[in-house]
């Protein structure tokens, strides 16, 4: 630190100019570049007990709820009530209030217990609030789909869950295996967007044999609209008895197969414009990078 203190000599007249420009409202980012100081020990030395300007303090969304917990802190309350009243965790309850006086304790264990849990489904209330404000915001940003965007959307979309052709075995035909009604949906949307009529489409289930394969295929027949005695026979899945499957009960519909017929060229399409999207992306236009 001497060492570097000896290139500042006029130290007290450094530190009255730092603390002018402050004053000023300059940043220490501001102060740094304008007194050439880039020690930021020596930085800090020159503006000590100078606050910051408000325009540096970022605003943080919990700034209310902070406030709310200190004044319900110094109220008597504990991190159990306080996290009732707020939904908020107790890890941030426990950095907001950690330096006021703690509350003399006057319940019993059981009464504690509860409170923890009512708390903890506030918590819980809390964030699924939070996730499904963020899905909503998200959905509505989507809006209406150009016909260029289903087109992209397609493309990227069969070349993630559709049958690839290789080198060493020949698939140039469209096959596209998903358990997602979404993804079907878009799928088959996209199917119609490319003019593929629904006489060349088969359908045919990939399904556990313990599933009800009956009401999986009413269930599929009926998202797309078509008769059942159009899907061809069922792929059935062995059950390993030594593995304990997660996808069962009534929601459990199998994966669906949408091939369709004599789709070499469109296959041919499909990968051609897939390349096209990569060599986009790749090679982005001046200004575009993000």
């Amino acid at each position: 630190m001497t060492a570097e203190m000896n290139r500042y000599a006029d130290f007290e007249g450094l530190r009255e100019q730092a603390v002018s420009l402050r004053r000023e409202g300059l940043s220490r980012r501001q102060i740094r570049d304008r007194l050439h100081v880039h020690n930021n020990d020596i930085l800090s030395r020159l503006l000590e007990d100078e606050p910051p300007p408000e325009w540096t303090k970022r605003p943080r969304a919990k700034d209310e709820l902070r406030d709310r917990a200190r004044e319900l802190r110094l109220q008597g309350m504990t991190y159990d009530q306080i996290q009732v009243e707020l939904g908020c965790s107790k890890s941030s309850i426990s950095l907001w209030v950690r330096d006021l006086p703690k509350p003399e304790c006057k319940r019993t264990p059981e009464e504690a217990s509860e409170i923890a849990r009512r708390g903890w489904e506030a918590t819980l209330r809390r964030r699924e609030e939070e996730r499904q404000a963020v899905k909503r915001a998200a959905h509505d940003g989507i809006g209406a789909l150009s016909e260029r965007e289903l087109f992209l959307l397609g493309v990227g979309l069969y070349w993630a869950e559709g049958t690839k052709d290789k080198p060493h075995a020949r698939r140039e035909r469209v096959v596209f295996v998903n358990s997602d009604p979404g993804m079907v949906r878009v799928f088959t949307a996209w199917l119609d967007l490319l003019g593929v009529p629904v006489e060349r489409r088969t359908y045919s289930l990939m399904i556990h044999e313990t599933a009800d394969v009956p009401a999986a295929e009413l269930y599929w027949a009926g998202l797309l609209d078509v008769d059942p005695t159009r899907f061809g026979r069922t792929t059935l899945k062995r059950h390993n008895p030594k593995t304990v499957r997660k996808n069962t009960g009534a929601d459990y519909r199998g994966c669906l197969v949408v091939r369709v017929l004599g789709s070499a060229d469109l296959y041919r399409r499909i990968e051609g414009a897939w390349c096209g999207i990569v060599g986009a992306v790749r090679d982005p236009l001046p200004g575009k990078r993000t």
